[in-house]
């Protein structure tokens, strides 16, 4: 009988410690995130001259795992050979996921993945269907060194002549696994010229379209390449890629003519530029503003209609189970299909000749709540705390949630409470809201009632 307490309250604490898969993800980012920021505190890290400090550190493993690109430092000049290295294996395991560590050296050991295992790489992943998780994990994984290492070859072809052989490889890898991943980092700054991210390459095709195409094919997700690779047709494609596919079109072609539009007259970016150079760049900024982060012309110097537009791009973002962040293309879609469905009086939402069931309007409805939620929050710490305007603190915000990188020049000089409110925004961006809230609150019991309170009436809109 004195053993049945000691029974009850190994199991209850076996309880309280169970990890659901939503719980994992979170604390695997987590956990990741900590362990670069200890490892750029490391001198070995740090370029000479520099002694950055722990805060500084953490955000720039936040900005790596969450595959999102705001900086404090220059990349370049303030991190190591060593520090770069991490920073690119932070951003390769943040865009693959916190399951990619697991699953690889799971693999490599011989051990079998457990159900837990597997429903939480189908839960990262943003998977249909439970059968199937490790070979598409696997998958993944070879088609995403195949494309990084394209990507690398061609941009080598540009940074040849420019960095010799050393120095251009190293280029040509970090801004191929960072394009590809979506994370916005490079390593082109100087002492004299820092954060220079494309700048000095907005006429290089190459260069340009190359970092475009990896950003396009990393935002489609990796439920789009399969599917595509499966089915060469438009028509026999299911739902979900036909709406990332068109959506992301769509919004490609809308931005391209907006940034065209509104930047033509500016003598700060396009106004001075070849007719075809102004097109190249509009559609580079169409393309970098949905999750990439990376400029080909400065952000701070472009009008005031250009940088919001570039807000509702960057909260819109790429693709679920892609590299990208924002509340998604689909729930973006979902989202003004079920305006209109309810202007027209409809019962169902459809597109593409299928109706869509009501547990993924719900969800649609809490990912775009909780996203506004955190951008408000952190665009209100922002203001509270810096001297700086609305329009700043809310592109700093929106680009932070959306995983995105891109920045009117505010963050190097951010109090610590903004870059700790920014790295919230970052992690639950990448986690997703709703996952985060589900770690957060859950408590892995079952919730569902068995009963039903009498219809209440009242007054929306």
């Amino acid at each position: 009988m004195n053993n049945v307490p000691n029974r009850l309250y190994k199991h209850s604490k076996q309880k309280a410690f169970r990890l659901t898969p939503a719980k994992f993800i979170l604390f695997g980012f987590s956990l990741i995130i900590l362990i670069g920021a200890f490892l750029l505190c490391l001198p070995q890290s740090q370029a000479d001259g520099y002694n950055i400090s722990f805060t500084d550190s953490l955000f720039t493993s936040v900005s790596s795992v969450c595959v999102t690109g705001l900086v404090i430092v220059d990349t370049n000049i303030a991190w190591s050979f060593f520090g770069k290295t991490v920073i690119l294996l932070l951003i390769q395991i943040g865009a693959l996921g916190i399951m990619s560590v697991v699953t690889i050296f799971s693999v490599f050991a011989g051990k079998k993945l457990g159900l837990l295992d597997r429903l939480t790489i189908q839960e990262s992943l943003n998977n249909f269907t439970f059968g199937g998780v490790l070979k598409t994990f696997k998958s993944i994984f070879i088609v995403t060194m195949i494309i990084e290492a394209i990507g690398a070859f061609l941009f080598f072809i540009e940074f040849l002549p420019i960095y010799g052989i050393k120095l251009g490889l190293i280029n040509s890898v970090f801004h191929s696994v960072s394009s590809f991943c979506n994370a916005g980092f490079d390593i082109f700054g100087s002492e004299s010229n820092q954060f220079t991210s494309l700048l000095t390459f907005n006429d290089s095709y190459l260069t340009v379209l190359t970092t475009a195409l990896l950003i396009i094919v990393g935002g489609l997700g990796f439920i789009v390449w399969n599917d595509v690779a499966k089915n060469r047709k438009f028509s026999k494609l299911m739902l979900h890629s036909k709406i990332v596919l068109t959506t992301s079109g769509c919004l490609l072609l809308i931005g391209t003519i907006g940034f065209f539009i509104f930047e033509l007259h500016n003598p700060m970016t396009l106004q001075n530029m070849p007719i075809q150079d102004k097109l190249l760049n509009s559609f580079f900024q169409s393309v970098t503003t949905r999750t990439a982060g990376f400029s080909t012309i400065l952000p701070s110097e472009m009008t005031e209609i250009s940088n919001f537009f570039t807000i509702l791009l960057m909260f819109i973002g790429g693709a679920p189970g892609s590299t990208a962040g924002g509340i998604k293309v689909t729930t973006f879609t979902i989202t003004i299909l079920t305006v209109i469905s309810y202007a027209k009086n409809r019962d169902e939402v459809q597109i593409f000749e299928r109706r869509l069931p009501q547990g993924i309007i719900k969800k649609v409805v809490a990912v775009v709540a909780m996203a506004m939620l955190i951008v408000i929050a952190s665009t209100l710490i922002l203001l509270y705390n810096e001297n700086i305007s609305f329009m700043q603190a809310l592109y700093e915000s929106v680009s932070a949630f959306g995983n995105v990188g891109l920045s009117t020049g505010i963050t190097p000089q951010l109090s610590t409470a903004s870059k700790y409110a920014l790295m919230a925004s970052m992690l639950l961006g990448r986690v997703g809201p709703i996952t985060a809230i589900v770690a957060i609150i859950s408590t892995g019991k079952d919730k569902k009632l068995h009963y039903r309170y009498p219809e209440g009436k009242i007054t929306v809109g």
